[in-house]
């Protein structure tokens, strides 16, 4: 018996800047980048992926932080969920600091970035319901210093995608200065995957609520009606309480929307009934949908 140590890549690149970073991958189309490595590298370790290079991101410094821009918080893409989980972080987006706390274990937190979880667009990314819920842009960085602004939901539903060379350097997200509330269910006690997940985002300007559900759809779902209908009934001028059957009904409103019934049978067929593992799915999202918004105008 041999054992055969998996091929590696054939050259890694450092860049210093995003700019660099991008002239790399233009010099080499078969690069791959990676700044935390914890999607990536368990494909290479797995052997489903083989990149003939690498483009290390993680000495780009103007892409680990955030400033203040026209009020928008504007994030560098090599953020590290554990660095969004810090309390002034928390202080200006309360949900993407909740959703980066939830998303997996110490380890996982400490390498795994947001640019990674958009780019990598897992449904069970746990920042892509908020950012959704946000109405969050990204700004791609493209070669000869080209930026462009995208909405990430066009990026998550395949709208619009990444070119050749191009690079996710930055998420563009208003400040609301409103309640901002994510939960999510997951299979078993303590971090782990999303089974589901609800964002639910005030917008007292506006008089507005946005909600996004991730984990059950290849991307974040938004309940447009029941946002309409929600916000509809809340006293923006007031207490912004609601009852308790309302909350219930935006649970159910927004669970119905995002799993829907099967089509109606035709006369004559016996009608076709939800397995109940989707029915499970689709009390549980209610449930969080429930919780959600009233965390969130409580």
């Amino acid at each position: 018996m041999t054992t055969h140590a998996p091929r590696t890549a054939q050259s890694v690149t450092l860049p210093d800047s995003l700019d660099e970073a991008v002239a790399a991958l233009t010099a080499m189309p078969a690069a791959v980048p990676v700044a935390g490595g914890t999607d990536l590298m368990t494909s290479v370790n797995r052997g489903r992926l083989r990149p003939a290079g690498l483009v290390g991101l993680g000495r780009i410094s103007e892409i680990r932080g955030w400033r203040y821009q026209d009020g928008h918080a504007l994030l560098g893409a090599g953020l590290t969920h554990a660095r969004m989980g810090r309390p002034d972080f928390a202080a200006l987006i309360p949900a993407l600091a909740a959703s980066a706390r939830a998303a997996g274990p110490p380890q996982i937190r400490n390498a795994g970035t947001l640019g990674g979880n958009i780019a990598s667009a897992a449904p069970t990314g746990d920042c892509l319901p908020v950012l959704a819920a946000l109405e969050a842009d990204l700004v791609i960085a493209g070669p000869g210093g080209a930026r462009r602004e995208i909405p990430v939901s066009h990026l998550l539903a395949g709208r619009e995608l990444l070119g050749p060379a191009e690079l996710i350097g930055f998420v563009r997200v208003p400040l609301l200065h409103a309640p901002q509330v994510f939960l999510k269910a997951t299979g078993r006690t303590g971090p782990g995957r999303a089974t589901a997940s609800v964002a639910v985002v005030l917008d007292p300007a506006r008089r507005g609520v946005r909600c996004a559900v991730g984990a059950i759809a290849p991307m974040p779902l938004r309940p447009l009606e029941a946002e309409r209908w929600i916000a509809s009934l809340i006293d923006w001028d007031g207490e912004r309480g609601l009852a308790d059957e309302a909350l219930a009904a935006f649970g159910e409103y927004v669970a119905a929307a995002c799993i829907p019934d099967p089509v109606p049978a035709a006369p004559g067929e016996e009608p076709e009934a939800l397995p109940p593992a989707v029915l499970h799915l689709r009390r549980t999202v209610a449930a969080l949908a429930r919780r959600a918004l009233g965390r969130a105008l409580s």
